[in-house]
């Protein structure tokens, strides 16, 4: 792709899938027809500068409706924007869910990560592929995780077309927000847009089987093979229960009963409290990041509440692609109303006025669910100009990522925003000073987010008290793997990694526990004991991380599944530093190589692995190439994988 533009020519399909989220072009430099309009001197430029922004949508908007996107829709879009196309191309290739080759309108993507691996994913894409060939009209890709890890081997069906409906659209979502897809206004700088949020067909198949998945893949109409939300929570309806009591309970669908069900209380006291008074409630209950950093909360607020360059953002880091992981999916399925009561609160107290939800691309029913409370929430007065008539403005938008672990970390997920390749960005300057288009930025994940809620109903005090003084609060854990009963669980901070997994059914012959997905690092079990805090698995070694627990007993093959490890960083690694670039690489390779072997056959490559992982943690730029090592290493020092 040059920086010139191309002799391509966008299809009349394609064309109306970019002018139905910008708008029709109005001269033929943004390629409409040629008219004397165009006889024109030198101007608009800033005004498009400013829609760069508007590119990772026009992608979607592209691949929801052709399934791939060709040269010549590419030079459209980046005539509309202003943007050179071998920047546009740069963006297009980076995101996993794209494609910039022609490829069927329906497209299967496996999940072939950890979990999904121990579940025998391997031979379900093998079954899979045998029953699909080339005349089926259906590609099937092998994918990195899809978040559906407490009912692996999983699927997710995506297919193009402009009458593709979403199946996780309920029958009462539609009839409340006028259909699928309701417009989100505003772009990038508060400024009216003519977009839309597309919602694209899609099926999810988990658990799934090659018969499941064939159906999915092939069925006319796109349709959700997998249960409610809630049958990812074991311990839906227990009593005590602080972050999940409403999942399972409440109509994830219906605004009247989150409110009857207590919503709505935290963002009335925030209120009547004021900014300052909510970021000390914040600080007092000692709330850290649940994202893996563990940075304090109350701290980050107040650093950007303070800084005088306006306006200030609030963004929330949906995009948790950590193998493992899928807690945030749970409570936007499952609680939606109760994401957007934190995001106001978290921008009320920052002095923002507009928030970004930043959303894996493999979560349609997340999509769905929160497209919807979003427009209930401002139809409602409880988003928009005037929220709850207390003369604050805040209104929110959700971008959907495209497939990219990297966008995980907050400065990629800025660029990934803004219309640029996720990689991450330097610091200093932190976010807190120069964040999301420049301007001082607060970031949180979901978790994080909703933890506010309670603070500000039961006060900060009695928040503090549960979990340890220095842990405090509730966590979720995401339990998969060889466990009876895979799923979210909800316990206060302090809980050991036993009792845990006693509650989850831990099955006969564990070999191993993964602690922090595959940035984290592998106990043995005699190590049980440790408690599931941040300061205790610090002390044990490891790491809890986002609060991934995958249990894997002596059916799975370690090298195996440490060489799946090796290729899930070197295939997210963004490439933009030497240590991950280079180093991702080189340790795929030497596992590759000794997967079979122990002993001495395979102590050159160990110190060769420990080499590279050194290089990797002391010089990567971001966390990615910082902990690529962190697994592999736990498995030979602690689990003696080679020996």
């Amino acid at each position: 792709m040059d920086l010139r533009f191309g002799d391509g020519k966008p299809t009349d399909e394609e064309r109306a899938a970019v002018d139905a989220l910008l708008g029709p072009p109005e001269s033929s430099w943004e390629g409409a027809d040629r008219s004397d309009a165009d006889l024109r001197w030198a101007r608009g430029g800033r005004e498009a500068r400013d829609r760069r922004d508007q590119l990772l949508p026009a992608l979607h908007a592209l691949n929801d409706r052709v399934g791939w996107v060709s040269e010549g829709a590419l030079d459209y879009v980046c005539r509309r924007l202003t943007v050179p196309p071998a920047e546009a191309y740069g963006v297009a290739t980076f995101y996993a869910m794209f494609s910039v080759r022609p490829r069927p309108a329906t497209v299967l993507h496996v999940c072939t990560d950890l979990a999904c691996t121990a579940a025998g994913a391997s031979e379900l894409c093998a079954a899979v592929e045998t029953r699909l060939g080339p005349q089926s009209g259906v590609k099937v890709e092998r994918s990195p995780c899809l978040g559906l890890c407490e009912r692996a081997p999983a699927c997710l069906v995506i297919r193009a077309g402009d009458s593709a409906r979403p199946a996780f659209e309920d029958e009462a979502v539609q009839a409340e927000s006028g259909g699928p897809g309701a417009a989100a206004p505003g772009d990038g700088k508060g400024k009216g847009r003519r977009g839309r949020n597309t919602l694209h067909a899609t099926a999810v198949c988990a658990p799934a089987t090659p018969d499941r998945a064939v159906t999915a893949a092939t069925a006319p109409e796109s349709a959700p093979i997998e249960p409610a939300p809630e049958a990812a929570v074991p311990q839906t309806g227990a009593p005590g229960l602080i972050l999940l009591h409403r999942i399972g309970t409440v109509d994830p669908a219906s605004l009247d009963d989150y409110r009857a069900h207590g919503g709505y209380t935290a963002l009335r006291r925030a209120f009547a409290l004021g900014p300052a008074a909510v970021i000390r409630e914040v600080t007092d209950a000692g709330l850290v990041g649940r994202g893996g950093a563990a940075f304090p909360t109350g701290r980050k607020w107040q650093a950007t509440a303070a800084q005088p360059d306006h306006p200030h953002y609030l963004v929330c880091n949906a995009d948790e692609s950590e193998p493992g992981t899928f807690k945030d999916r749970v409570l936007m399925e499952g609680d939606p109303y109760a994401l957007i009561e934190a995001m106001t609160i978290a921008a009320y107290a920052t002095g923002a006025h507009r928030g970004y939800l930043y959303l894996r691309g493999e979560y349609p029913r997340a999509l769905a669910r929160l497209t919807h409370a979003v427009e209930q929430s401002r139809t409602r007065g409880l988003l928009g100009d005037d929220v709850l008539g207390q003369g604050y403005a805040f209104d929110i938008e959700i971008r959907r990522g495209a497939g990219a672990y990297i966008c995980g970390e907050e400065t990629a997920l800025f660029n990934s925003i803004e219309g640029h390749r996720g990689e991450p960005r330097s610091k200093p300057p932190f976010p807190v000073e120069k964040g999301l288009f420049g301007k001082p930025t607060v970031e949180n994940n979901v978790e994080t987010l909703v933890n506010v809620l309670p603070i500000l109903t039961m006060g900060a005090e009695a928040y503090a008290a549960i979990g340890t003084p220095t842990s405090t609060g509730p966590k979720l854990f995401c339990v998969s793997g060889s466990v009876a009963r895979p799923g979210v669980y909800e316990l206060p901070f302090g809980a050991t990694l036993g009792e845990l997994l006693t509650l989850a059914g831990v099955r006969d012959n564990l070999r191993a526990v993964l602690l922090g997905g595959a940035a984290g690092g592998f106990v043995r079990p005699d190590e049980l004991g440790i408690p599931l805090t941040f300061e205790g698995t610090r002390e044990a070694g490891t790491t809890l991380g986002s609060g991934v627990v995958m249990a894997f007993d002596d059916a799975v093959p370690l090298p195996r599944l440490l060489l799946r490890i090796a290729e899930f960083f070197r295939d997210e690694s963004c490439g933009q530093c030497v240590p991950c670039r280079v180093g991702t690489v080189r340790q795929q390779e030497a596992l590759h190589r000794i997967v079979d072997r122990t002993g001495a056959a395979a102590a050159d490559d160990i110190a060769l692995l420990r080499e590279v992982g050194r290089a990797m943690r002391d010089a990567s730029i971001c966390g990615l190439g910082q902990t690529a090592w962190n697994a592999v290493e736990s498995a030979i020092d602690r689990l003696g994988a080679y020996e």
